[in-house]
């Protein structure tokens, strides 16, 4: 039988253990149960995904428009969505 070694941040250890716990498993056997999974079906078995406003074109796209803000070749408004209206009541 193998062995793993996983370095794990202390508090997310804790908490997963607790959940894992509530479900009537060890840590031990949710990992083997991961693993299997992942060698059965050649994928990992969750949504894996990076937050798309940090891509690569979008951070360059933002890096154009702060350039040109820069330059002068374009300039800042407020939106009228943000923009408060005198008129308007005060909902609070």
């Amino acid at each position: 039988m193998g062995q793993i070694n996983v370095k794990l941040n202390d508090d997310d250890k804790l908490k997963a253990m607790e959940a894992l716990k509530e479900m009537g498993l060890t840590m031990s056997s949710a990992i083997q149960m991961f693993i299997a999974k992942v060698a059965r079906e050649r994928r990992i078995p969750f949504d894996v995904c990076a937050d798309p406003f940090y891509s690569e074109n979008n951070m360059n796209e933002l890096r154009r428009r702060i350039e040109n803000v820069k330059s002068g070749k374009s300039t800042l408004k407020e939106h009228e969505l943000f923009v408060e209206d005198e008129d308007e009541e005060d909902l609070d």
